[in-house]
């Protein structure tokens, strides 16, 4: 028939394919939007003119005191660099990440910032631009410290000699470090703090609450983390591995509580001190920091006045103890093939210094036997000091500490003595193989 068109056959998935590739986009636009509006910006009010604010010998002293207990410098300066000036390298699972330039220089500092710019940083984790900072930079922690404390801080780093020292781009696998990614992570893990002022110093409980969850940002080693790098309740103080896996940071619940005490209560005076003395010297007892805690304990908790220290215990004799459905199970005994050669490398290799019986030697090599690390949940800590040596920080009473050199050993080796330690002389640690060794980050 002259002017007839042949029908044309539609499948009927094809519609609904097409329905459901708009509700798709429906659904995506209206997250998009809401992402947006849960990690919005609060108002502020407008941003001063750029340049250090004016600051008395008082309020200098606040800031320099508030960066010692922040440990800025220990980010922020990279090895052989100048002092606070950035480009420091910080790995993560997701890539590496360079910390910025806190010295005043305008082209590459802080120079053009305004205590509002430093403020939004802290509190919020934006940049100066408004930008979402990569939560590697602690504002998670940082936002529990106040504004006139901000404002210390930021008249102390605009106090200092400016370096020029561009920091370089991180290198973060995508989509980690985009603006998009970081909004969907802020509205997971991260909410701004009611802001408060400092307690007044003292040892109370409230003041080390403040200290540890702030300035001293516990919870960012301290606290587990899920796959997307958020923190596992972090104010429990559980511990866990460290954001890369090389170290295992152990929990700080307990640490001051009585012995045998579940629950919180009031702290127990000689684990108290204790805490204060590992904090102020880097050992107690049998216990010695090492890793990443032992820089630490060098540039920041040594120079903490004592009532702070004394009230980080305070705070944590109030941390929940876990419970016996928490608590590891007992470890799985070895086999006597294992425990002999476990205990043949020790006594060729550590009895000289920790002693038949794990003693060690009182103020210079840390016992073994009842070792906290030694005991922690996995052998991690243990085995990186056999991997790369233990080295003591340096302080006031201890100005020359001695150190434990790499030991050089296979992996099953390895494995045979870190194993046959954490069943020695009363130790409940479980035992590890070779292929648990291999695995350990180098």
């Amino acid at each position: 028939m002259a002017g007839h068109r042949p029908h044309r056959y539609r499948h009927p998935l094809r519609g609904r394919l097409a329905v459901l590739g708009a509700l798709l986009a429906v659904l995506l636009a209206t997250a998009a939007a809401a992402v947006a509006w849960l990690d919005r910006l609060p108002a502020e009010p407008a941003t001063p003119a750029a340049g250090p604010p004016p600051a008395d010998a008082a309020t200098l002293a606040r800031g320099a005191a508030l960066a010692r207990l922040a440990n800025c410098a220990g980010c922020h300066t990279a090895p052989g660099g100048a002092a606070l000036a950035g480009a420091r390298a910080l790995a993560t699972p997701f890539g590496t990440v360079f910390a910025g330039n806190l010295t005043p220089d305008p082209a590459t500092g802080l120079g053009h910032w305004s205590a509002d710019d430093f403020w939004r940083a802290l509190h919020h984790g934006r940049g100066r631009d408004g930008r979402r900072l990569v939560p590697a930079f602690p504002y998670t922690s940082f936002t529990h410290i106040g504004r006139a404390d901000s404002d210390a801080l930021f008249a102390w780093l605009c106090a200092q000699t400016p370096v020029a020292a561009a920091r370089p781009p991180h290198a973060l696998r995508w989509p980690f470090g985009s603006q998009p990614a970081l909004a969907v992570w802020r509205v997971l893990h991260f909410r701004p703090a009611e802001a408060a002022a400092a307690p007044a110093p003292g040892p109370s409980a409230e003041r080390g609450a403040w200290l540890v969850r702030g300035p001293g940002h516990c919870a960012e080693c301290h606290a587990a983390r899920n796959a997307l790098g958020g923190r596992i309740q972090p104010e429990a103080l559980r511990g866990g591995l460290m954001p890369m896996g090389d170290w295992e940071a152990p929990a700080l619940a307990c640490l001051t509580a009585r012995p045998g005490a579940e629950g919180s209560g009031p702290p127990d005076a000689a684990r108290s001190a204790g805490l204060v003395s590992l904090l102020r010297t880097g050992r107690h007892g049998p216990d010695s920091v090492a890793g990443p805690m032992a820089e630490v304990v060098l540039a920041s908790t040594q120079y903490w006045p004592e009532d702070d220290l004394r009230a980080v215990a305070a705070h944590l004799a109030r941390l929940p103890c876990p419970g016996p459905a928490e608590r590891p199970a007992p470890p799985s005994p070895l086999s006597d093939e294992r425990r002999a050669l476990g205990q043949q490398l020790y006594t060729r290799h550590c009895a000289d210094c920790h002693g038949a019986r794990g003693e060690g030697v009182a103020g210079i090599y840390p016992a073994l036997a009842g070792n906290r690390s030694v005991n922690l949940p996995t052998a991690l800590n243990l085995v990186q000091a056999l991997r790369h040596g233990g080295f003591a920080p340096a302080t006031a009473s201890h100005q020359r500490p001695h150190g434990m050199p790499p030991q050089f050993l296979n992996d099953d080796e390895m494995a045979a003595v870190a194993s046959w330690v954490r069943q020695a002389w009363g130790n409940q640690g479980q035992p590890l193989g070779w292929l648990e060794v291999s695995r350990v980050p180098r």
